[in-house]
This record gives C-alpha cells, structure tokens and sequence, in this order.
C-alpha cells in the first residue's frame, strides 16, 4: 500500500500541526510504504518572496526530519525537485472539465477572503492530482477541507482511464476520525491566522508567553475549580497520561492553586515532550549539507517511479 502526503512549507510550525497531521504521518511509515514531499510548486500560489520560500523549505525538511520522518522508511523530497509532476499537471489538464475546477470550495473560500484569482490558484487541485496519480497511491490521508481534491482526482484519474485504459491508480481519501481539534490558547482551534497558538520550537522566552497567556476565567486562588471545560486541562490532555490527569483534576478541586500552576505544569509538560525532537532539529540545523542530501536521495527515488510512470503515461497518449 503507498500512502501519499503532501507539506505545506508554511515557517512556524505549532503544537496544533503536530498532533493533528505531524503525528500521524509519520506513524505512518509504519502502516504502508509512504511518499510524503514539501509542496513548493504549490506555494507559489501564496508566496511571492523568494528568499522567505527558500528558508521555508529548507525549515519544513528539518522540522519533519526532527519529528520522525526517517528516510529509510519513506520517500521525502522537494516538489520541485520532480518536475515530472509538472508534465503530468498539463496533460491531465486535458482530462479536467472547467465546471470541475469552478465547484472546488478551496478556491471559492481563498478568493472571497480576498486572495488574488489566478490560473495556478485555480488549477491547484490538477497539480494536486500529478502528485497523487504520478506515484500510483492507494492512499491520501486528509483533513475534511481536502476531501473534495481527492474527489476531483478520482474523477479526473478516471476521465484519463476512459480514454486511454486502466493506466492511473485510482485513489481513496484517508480522514482520520480519532484526530481531535487540538484548541488553541482562546479555546478556539489552533490556528496561525487566530494568533493563538503554542510553537513547538519557538525561543522558551515566547513559548512561555504563549502558554502563560492561556484565556481561563477568574476563579479566585482559593477556590475549587472546574476541569471539564477549562483549556489548559484540555491542552494537558495531550501530554499527560490518565494517571496524571486524575491527579491534576484532583488539583483543580483543592483550593489553594491558581490557573497559574496548572499553566506551569503545562509548560514543564510540552517543554519535555519536545525535547528530544528540539535536540535534533538543532543539529540538522548545524548541518544543512545533511538535510540537503536527505531530499537529493529522497528525489532521486521519487524520480526514478515517476520517470516509469511517465513513460508509460507518454507512450499511451501518443507523446512518443
């Protein structure tokens, strides 16, 4: 079974990213043989800064490299670095209807929060389906905002099957139902555009802050106080075992501690959980020459199934 991933090189990474899509990823390394890329051919439809985008890239391969993905398990590159999913982009363009690409929701929420329309914004899900068709994936796990570009794929992998014969692997969406909404400091989902999140490896100084500035109410310190809906106990969750969580909920109903404590035992909590992966994100760091030959090896392997593939896609439609 090939599972097929794709990275946004998106700078700053936090605790939301991890445990809803980090997390599972890598595990699955495990449950089948993965293909996972940093999608730069796709950033360029938001970053317009060359130098922002080269140091995103390069931060997005150290931060996975640092949270497990292992390259003797998987297959990791740069996007760009296989520009045969740029030929495969244009002729499945040939197998993709308009009305298709104008039902997308992506692009209908990206344009009415005022992004620019442009071609490649509006033929994003055409390179989305090159990358899952190129590599012949079985499976593309998503959250529920990407669920209809796997439709589009199928549909689009189809239209080319019709034509040309069973030459395109067709593939099925992958949504996991265990992974929670990891909330952010104000309750609310995690999110970098809500300001409120908690980096993974942001200075202790701002990780701190961040933690510190949890929204709790104003129980006084020596009151009981209540667990169930409070967002530090929820944050606690993630990192705490069952054991610890009953005495931290045996904490919150003995007055005497306030919100600042459990905010401190957070903070001691996340700071060790992470340490490991702080420890060699740093010597990747010191080691760039490293990591850039991790996504040479990694494309070169890429390369070598999308060169078939695409010979064999050439010679069925006639490009010979």
């Amino acid at each position: 079974m090939r599972i097929l991933s794709g990275i946004q090189p998106s700078g700053t990474i936090h605790i939301g990213n991890y445990f809803g899509m980090i997390k599972k990823m890598c595990e699955s390394q495990n449950d089948g043989e993965l293909f996972a890329f940093i999608a730069s051919y796709h950033a360029l439809t938001s970053v317009k800064d060359s130098e922002f985008l080269k140091r995103n890239i390069f931060e997005a391969a150290v931060n996975f490299l640092a949270l497990g993905m292992d390259p003797e398990k998987s297959t990791f590159w740069v996007q760009s670095d296989v520009p045969e999913v740029l030929e495969l982009y244009w002729i499945l363009s040939n197998h993709t209807p308009m009305g298709l690409l104008e039902r997308a929701h992506s692009y209908k929420d990206k344009t009415a929060r005022g992004i620019s329309s442009n071609h490649g914004l509006f033929s994003y899900p055409v390179l989305m389906a090159a990358d899952i068709l190129l590599f012949d994936s079985n499976i593309v796990p998503v959250g529920k905002d990407q669920i209809q570009h796997v439709e589009m794929t199928r549909d689009i992998a189809n239209s080319f099957n019709n034509s040309y014969g069973e030459i395109l692997t067709i593939p099925e969406a992958k949504v996991d139902a265990e992974v929670a909404t990891v909330i952010g400091t104000d309750g609310a989902k995690m999110s970098k555009s809500y300001g409120n999140t908690i980096d993974m490896f942001g200075a202790p100084k701002v990780i701190k802050k961040q933690v510190m500035g949890i929204v709790t109410d104003s129980t006084d310190l020596n009151e009981p106080k209540e667990w169930e809906n409070c967002n530090v106990y929820g944050l606690c969750k993630l990192f705490m075992s069952d054991g610890e969580l009953l005495d931290l909920q045996k904490r919150y109903a003995t007055p005497g501690e306030g919100y600042g404590h459990f905010k401190l035992s957070l903070l001691e909590k996340i700071n060790a959980y992470f340490e490991p992966y702080t420890a060699k994100r740093e010597m990747l760091l010191n080691n760039p020459d490293m990591v850039r030959d991790i996504l040479s090896d990694g494309a070169k392997k890429a390369r070598v199934i999308a060169s078939e593939k695409m010979r064999i896609i050439r010679a069925s439609v006639g490009l010979m």
